[in-house]
């Protein structure tokens, strides 16, 4: 086995990254792009506060505003609370990098590694997509060298020109936002940028291209765009044009960032269409569903929650009103957000209901919900965020990790359904929470979290799926 080792843990000490980011144009200089010197109330997250209205065509000061920076307590890096965090930390960063190198000796140039063979396979179009999942996270680790290593890679061996199906909705948050929140990160991370960043660089050309794959997607006589697309042929004549809510909605943030930094308007555009005719498509008591058909407009399934299928169009709602300072995105959240405790929850848990009637249709709570107590303490909600995220987290406790499908009232894990497959959303949420609120409950579960995925998912070459709903150890390959 080639060992890896020394060559992936050289780099920076991350924690030096709590010092901002400037601007190429510096604090008072200008637009890196545009030169623009006028000023805009809110700063940014670069610490650029000189800004044009035409620097939205291409500066990153225009990505993150006021909302994100909020004073937030972080955890200690010295004294007794920094050495307590000290150990967590290094586990983590070696649960990292036992996955990463079982990867690279595994399976590169697949998609992804089975662990429980030792080998890969292609799962989301043969983009050796773990890679590019984990450019950025090697650079919060400081490893810039292992970064700069795996950029050639990819430049070298990736082809998005090729006859492959491809999931639009998978495309879009794997890979064009792994590319381009590496590609945004890149300078901050001390990594030699081309003259012309954040406007230009071998990532975002690499994002670009790749976005460009989707546009097709979107040609439809309602803007929502089909679920798959062929990345050389375009639509496949027979495609079904049933796609579910968030793989309509789950664009606004990769693509109003990629027009932002290439000045095309097209990514933008295509997204905020999609977003609105989901919200012109809401129920009467102002529900969506769950799958829709993108040719009539005709909701397929009509059971409405928070969870799979639905889960990140509201996200990024939120996420694109940050980004964006759009008034009118969290405008439409805040409604969604009111016919969800009117109709949806029940004590601090949240149901699926009929989206017409708001009848109870299922009453479960799925693990990728996890991510709602995150969303509302982004919206400043946080008493709300505790009380269901201490819902969520009992669960944990209760099992180890989160059940796929959690039955409510019987207070157990659902048939076939028990499985943990390494979500991240609770872990998310509880990230927001504690820098909203530094309650140590939430670092607590962070603790909880490192215990039992390497207890339940850690094999000899990664990590595997838990199935562990009735304490019987099964296995899947993750």
């Amino acid at each position: 086995m080639t060992d890896f080792s020394a060559r992936r843990r050289s780099g920076a000490d991350p924690r030096k990254s709590q010092q901002k980011l400037v601007c190429a144009g510096g604090g008072g200089g200008g637009c890196p792009c545009c030169g623009g010197t006028d000023t805009l109330r809110a700063l940014c997250l670069s610490g650029c506060s000189s800004r044009s209205a035409s620097c939205a065509r291409c500066c990153p000061c225009t990505m993150v505003r006021q909302v994100l920076m909020a004073p937030r307590r972080t955890p200690p890096t010295t004294g007794e609370g920094g050495q307590a965090l000290a150990l967590p930390r290094e586990r983590v960063k070696a649960m990292f990098y036992h996955a990463y190198d079982s990867y690279l000796e595994n399976a590169f140039p697949y998609d992804e590694l089975r662990p429980l063979t030792c080998d890969g396979h292609d799962t989301w179009g043969s983009f050796s997509l773990t890679l590019i999942d984990a450019l950025d996270t090697l650079l919060i680790l400081g490893n810039v060298s292992e970064f700069q290593r795996v950029v050639e890679v990819l430049q070298d061996n990736v082809d998005f020109d090729i006859d492959v199906n491809a999931s639009v909705f998978e495309t879009n948050i794997r890979v064009v936002g792994g590319l381009l929140s590496a590609h945004l990160l890149s300078k901050k991370a001390g990594v030699e940028v081309e003259a012309g960043w954040p406007c230009s660089g071998p990532l975002l050309r690499m994002a670009e291209e790749a976005a460009r794959k989707l546009l097709p997607a979107f040609q439809t006589p309602t803007g929502m765009p089909y679920g798959t697309v062929n990345l050389l042929h375009g639509v496949n004549p027979g495609e079904t044009p049933v796609t579910c809510t968030a793989g309509i909605g789950t664009f606004i943030v990769e693509f109003a960032t990629l027009s932002s930094l290439t000045g095309d308007p097209v990514f933008e555009d295509v997204a905020r269409v999609a977003l609105m005719r989901l919200w012109e498509s809401r129920s009467d008591i102002g529900l969506v569903g769950n799958h829709i058909d993108v040719l009539t407009g005709k909701w397929v399934a009509q059971d409405s929650g928070i969870g799979a299928g639905v889960d990140s169009y509201f996200e990024y709602l939120v996420k694109g009103a940050i980004l964006l300072q759009d008034k009118k995105l969290m405008a439409m959240f805040l409604e969604f957000n009111k016919a969800i405790r009117n109709y949806t929850r029940f004590g601090d848990w949240y149901l699926w209901v009929q989206m017409y009637k708001g009848t109870v249709s299922m009453p479960v709570f799925q693990s990728l919900e996890a991510y709602w107590p995150g969303l509302q303490s982004l919206i400043g909600d946080i008493d709300n965020a505790m009380k269901t995220f201490l819902n969520y987290y009992t669960v944990w406790k209760q099992f180890g990790g989160l059940p796929e499908f959690y039955n409510i009232p019987q207070g157990y894990t659902v048939e076939k359904r028990e499985g943990y497959p390494l979500r991240p959303e609770l872990i998310e949420s509880a990230m927001y929470l504690y820098r909203a609120t530094g309650d140590p409950t939430l670092l607590e579960l962070g603790r909880d979290a490192v215990e039992s995925i390497e207890k339940i998912s850690k094999v000899e070459c990664g990590f595997a799926t838990g199935m562990d709903g009735s304490r019987k150890s099964h296995w899947k390959q993750l």
